[in-house]
């Protein structure tokens, strides 16, 4: 079984972003503002990458799709971070429509003649350290609607939305079906569709769907460059996480609130 995750990097798309922008130049100037790339690797650094590291069964792909215009010392330091991931690589693409071309990456990715597992993962998001173990044994459960349907949605729907900064990390539990975290989506042989062909939150509408209620299985992060609150979406009710709660977030996510104290308290350039 192939399982293979997609990770948008800053991608410069025409479209797939909620704020919009006159033209592609606008997109790549503010995608690569030093200050707002500073703050997404700070969180891929402490937030995503970690939890994949840690994965229980690390039999699984991650393609970070970057623009192909993305200044090379950004590209360098991606390369950097993921060096230890090696189930991680980047793949560099012009601006080109955003459906269509993580659709196109990930069926070039896999093999057709195998079933697929296929998960999103945002550069601010984390997932815990069995996801994929428990994507894995969801859809050997599952085997009967796998067998009967050509593409059949997993999701967990439990978790936390969580702030990061120089203090730590604010945090609150959450139940949100059918988010972009800890969402799958198995394909049958020699089926093109992927998960990119439909939207997160309404993927239940296009074929059987399977829920599990198992608490913390994902952490959605808030921070100043997130696409959906740059719209006004309402701030979380996030609290500052106790001694306990730092100890599952590292249990749970590899998400280590001292480290996240250290690199915050760096700062970001103007």
């Amino acid at each position: 079984m192939q399982i293979i995750g997609l990770c948008r990097f800053s991608y410069p798309a025409l479209g797939g972003f909620q704020v919009g922008h006159d033209t592609v130049e606008d997109r790549i100037a503010y995608l690569y503002h030093e200050g707002r790339l500073e703050e997404r690797f700070q969180l891929f650094e402490t937030v995503a990458l970690p939890c994949l590291k840690a994965q229980t069964d690390p039999d699984f792909e991650l393609i970070i799709v970057i623009g192909d215009m993305m200044p090379r010392h950004h590209v360098d330091r991606l390369r950097d971070i993921t060096a230890d991931l090696p189930q991680a690589r980047l793949h560099a693409e012009p601006p080109r429509k955003h459906r269509e071309v993580m659709k196109e990456i990930l069926n070039n990715a896999r093999n057709p003649d195998l079933p697929c597992l296929q998960f999103r993962f945002d550069d601010d998001d984390a997932v815990a350290v069995d996801f994929i173990d428990r994507l894995r044994t969801a859809s050997d459960d599952c085997f009967g609607l796998t067998q009967a349907h050509r593409t059949v949605a997993f999701d967990w729907n439990r978790g936390l939305i969580a702030e990061y900064g120089a203090d730590g990390i604010a945090a609150t539990e959450v139940f949100r079906p059918f988010d972009v975290a800890a969402l799958a989506m198995y394909v049958r042989p020699r089926c093109p569709l992927t998960i990119m062909n439909y939207a997160h939150n309404k993927i239940n509408r296009f074929m059987p769907s399977v829920s599990f209620d198992t608490q913390h299985m994902f952490v959605r992060g808030h921070n100043a460059s997130n696409d959906s609150r740059q719209k006004g979406e309402a701030p979380a009710d996030v609290v500052p996480l106790t001694a306990e709660g730092e100890k599952m977030f590292r249990k749970r996510f590899a998400i280590d609130a001292n480290a996240v104290r250290a690199i915050f308290s760096k700062g970001q350039p103007a």
